[in-house]
């Protein structure tokens, strides 16, 4: 089954076939529109692939579209969520506080859920000032990019990849694919040939992968999402049931056409800085890309997270040894290394 995005206010709920439902959930004010949340039937009850945003027109979307298609919220008897991010994960402690659903997330998402409960918001807004501030941000622009979205529940389970999800009489199995978050994932729902997958694999748009800190070079959120790409495709061509957009075949050919794209965007990445004689900061390199619009109308939250997206892409590149970071400089700068 295929169909095109719409509008929110023409989504409707969907039996999607073997025993998956579809129920789109607004996300306020944001371009995406809403979060198709999946549930798949069980004899313990149903199970939700994520949730949704945590407010209350997305909470009445979601129980009364559960409602529409025969499924009573109280009734769901676990959430497991592709990744933590608002939109996802959201409304995953709303249902378990009707229903008594357990939440599964992958251990290294959980991990950063725990983080951020014990996060002060005081502490929160200093390390993302000074993160801003060593990407080259101008301080009056960082000061407005602070933000802290509310932490979502804690996870009662952790999943581990390659773990089946509590979904008696079907096999849903979790593919862990980080990049878009370190603990993403994607579920196989091994008896039917498809894949939920979450963020990770969307049919038109490709996701945000950010790194945060955005200087850190200890990890490569980029080449870990290139590698789960890989990964997916290697699953073969199943049906996608994807949180965005539509649902969609092949999801090989599509993860491969991703692949592509930030192959390319890095190809142009480096000519980029190969034409600058003086080393950049983050927050410049940023404002050189191509976004969905000009820099200068972006606003100040939307150009932190395209710095992230800019320094996960200059880390990809200083990890294959194509450019390198300046050392001892504040804020940190990269410049291309001879070809």
């Amino acid at each position: 089954m295929k169909s095109r995005r719409r509008p929110y206010a023409e989504q409707r709920p969907q039996d999607v076939g073997g025993g998956v439902w579809s129920v789109p959930v607004p996300i306020p004010g944001n371009p995406l529109g809403y979060t198709l949340v999946y549930a798949l039937e069980s004899p313990k009850g149903p199970v939700l692939v994520d949730a949704g945003w945590n407010h209350p027109d997305a909470w009445d979307a979601l129980s009364g579209g559960l409602a529409a298609v025969g499924i009573d919220v109280s009734s769901v008897s676990g959430v497991v969520v592709t990744h933590f991010h608002p939109d996802h994960a959201g409304l995953a402690g709303q249902v378990k506080d009707v229903s008594g659903a357990w939440i599964a997330m992958h251990e290294d998402d959980a991990a950063l859920v725990r983080l951020m409960h014990d996060y002060a918001a005081e502490e929160h807004e200093s390390f993302q000032s000074d993160m801003l501030r060593r990407a080259g941000a101008d301080p009056g622009e960082a000061r407005q990019a602070v933000s802290r979205p509310t932490p979502p529940a804690l996870p009662d389970r952790r999943l581990r990849d390659g773990d089946l999800v509590d979904l008696p009489g079907r096999k849903l199995r979790a593919v862990h694919t980080p990049g878009h978050t370190p603990g993403h994932i994607c579920l196989h729902l091994e008896d039917a040939d498809r894949l939920f997958t979450g963020d990770h694999v969307l049919p038109d748009i490709t996701p945000h992968v950010g790194i945060y800190p955005y200087d850190r070079d200890d990890v490569d959120p980029l080449g870990d999402f290139l590698d789960s790409l890989d990964r997916v495709a290697d699953l073969g061509p199943l049906d996608a049931l994807p949180a965005h957009e539509w649902i969609f075949p092949d999801v090989a050919a599509r993860a491969a056409q991703i692949r592509h794209h930030h192959d390319e965007k890095l190809v142009r990445l480096r000519a980029l800085l190969a034409q600058r004689p003086e080393p950049l900061t983050i927050w410049e390199v940023a404002a050189m890309m191509t976004w969905n619009r000009p820099w200068d109308d972006l606003s100040p939250m939307l150009k932190g997270m395209a710095a992230g997206e800019a320094a996960a892409h200059l880390r990809a590149l200083e990890a294959r040894g194509e450019v390198r970071r300046v050392p001892g400089v504040d804020p940190v700068r990269f410049q291309a290394l001879d070809s």
